[in-house]
């Protein structure tokens, strides 16, 4: 049963694998080749790429950590490879949530109208917004980065005073927990700012909505689609974001307890969030949308 349900969630890992990397590829291609015509590209678009070019990073990353577990790769040595590995997967984690969050804030400052001073403001300089909140991102990932290098010492002194295998494995379940937990908690930052976007681009719908009865029905469907396709956007990340997150704390939980089908469930429901939401996004960007019809078409015609 074990072997069987362990096949199952590799058959998904790997869907997940090629979809994540047809999705987040074709979004990096097209931006790529729209750049090398117009020699200049969006600040969503950029956002965009970034965002595409650190999930495919991510997929793999997940794929690495499921087969290393199907398999035990050496996982028990805390060697240069290890610590390399981890933060590696911090820092593929941090842009992938941090990116798709600054997205989130884009379509809210770019869509959603108030009156405050403040936020017309913040509307103003919107590269600037998302530039110093990128940089300021970075304080987090130096944050953990510390974190998770303090854990790695911790266990490393752990492995070198036990030296049976069964210690071993004990050692590094506990170190595994310690480190998805530290991911999860930092992990809460982008998505609380992501829910904050998404409650004032409904707030702002609402207030829109009760603006428009006085305007032409043309002029209050253009303006409510467009908070209505951000909403979608937003909805879809969190939402995809939350079963990620969802995923680290069953990892957790299942390191602490040494579940192993639950952890094989919950890799798997990680890699829905890195894979899925680009399609989302594909679908919900106009030039994306065109260019992914447009190859569609070509296929269907050879």
């Amino acid at each position: 049963m074990e072997s069987a349900l362990q096949s199952i969630f590799s058959l998904l890992i790997v869907a997940g694998l090629i979809l994540g990397n047809l999705s987040n590829g074709f979004i990096v291609l097209t931006n790529c080749i729209d750049w090398t015509r117009k020699r200049k590209l969006s600040l969503a678009d950029q956002i965009l790429t970034a965002l595409a070019i650190f999930r495919i990073g991510m997929i793999w990353e997940i794929i690495v950590s499921w087969f290393g577990y199907l398999h035990y790769l050496n996982l028990f040595t805390p060697g240069e490879e290890l610590r390399i590995a981890i933060f590696t997967w911090a820092i593929v984690n941090h842009f992938s949530l941090w990116l798709a969050t600054m997205l989130s804030i884009f379509y809210l400052l770019k869509i959603a109208s108030f009156a405050n001073p403040i936020f017309l403001y913040l509307k103003q300089r919107v590269k600037k917004i998302i530039l110093m909140i990128l940089l300021g991102s970075l304080v987090f990932l130096f944050l953990n980065m510390i974190e998770l290098n303090i854990h790695i010492r911790v266990w490393k002194h752990q492995y070198e005073r036990n030296t049976t295998w069964n210690s071993e494995r004990s050692d590094f379940a506990l170190f595994s927990s310690l480190v998805l937990f530290t991911m999860t908690m930092f992990s809460l930052i982008p998505f609380s700012v992501a829910l904050i976007s998404f409650l004032l681009l409904i707030f702002s719908l609402w207030k829109h909505l009760q603006k428009m009865q006085l305007y032409s029905e043309e002029h209050r469907d253009f303006r409510t689609k467009a908070h209505v396709n951000a909403l979608k956007t937003v909805i879809s990340f969190l939402l995809l974001f939350a079963s990620f997150f969802l995923s680290l704390l069953m990892s957790w939980i299942s390191q602490m307890h040494r579940n192993e089908l639950a952890n094989m469930l919950s890799q798997t429901l990680g890699m829905m969030y890195p894979s899925a939401h680009s399609f989302i996004l594909i679908l919900g960007n106009s030039k994306l949308r065109q260019a992914s019809l447009s190859v569609a078409l070509k296929c269907g015609q050879r």
